[in-house]
């Protein structure tokens, strides 16, 4: 889940390592890059997101799982007047500060599984 702070500016608890690995691999692709700043400029569901920056519906769709699952976008269902069902993606609000201190906080609750997963995808 992204950092976001309270209605009282108090930031939330440290994220742990798994979790800042999964931002940061959603993150660690020009494509997905791509994406978020494309919604920055409005919501928008896939057909027409896909057009807006030229990709493909399957490829797009695999990449905003990726970030959805990260919680960096968020996906609602809704229908269209012509009651098709039509899922629409916005950028979730989301903060990230990082520092070596919150490295190290994060990489000492990396999970074995979640260390073994990193390393799978760098290669």
């Amino acid at each position: 889940m992204p950092e976001v702070a309270d209605e009282d500016g108090v930031p939330p608890p440290a994220r742990t390592g798994d979790e800042l690995l999964k931002v940061l691999s959603a993150l660690g692709n020009p494509h997905r890059m791509r994406i978020v700043a494309a919604l920055m400029e409005s919501r928008n569901y896939v057909s027409a997101l896909a057009r807006e920056i030229g990709m493909g519906r399957p490829l797009l769709h695999m990449h905003l799982q990726r970030l959805e699952a990260a919680g960096l976008v968020v996906g609602t269902l809704e229908l269209a007047e012509d009651g098709k069902a039509m899922k629409y993606f916005e950028v979730a609000p989301f903060f990230y500060e990082l520092t070596p201190a919150v490295i190290a906080r994060a990489a000492a609750t990396i999970t074995e599984t979640a260390d073994r997963t990193a390393k799978e995808e760098a290669k």
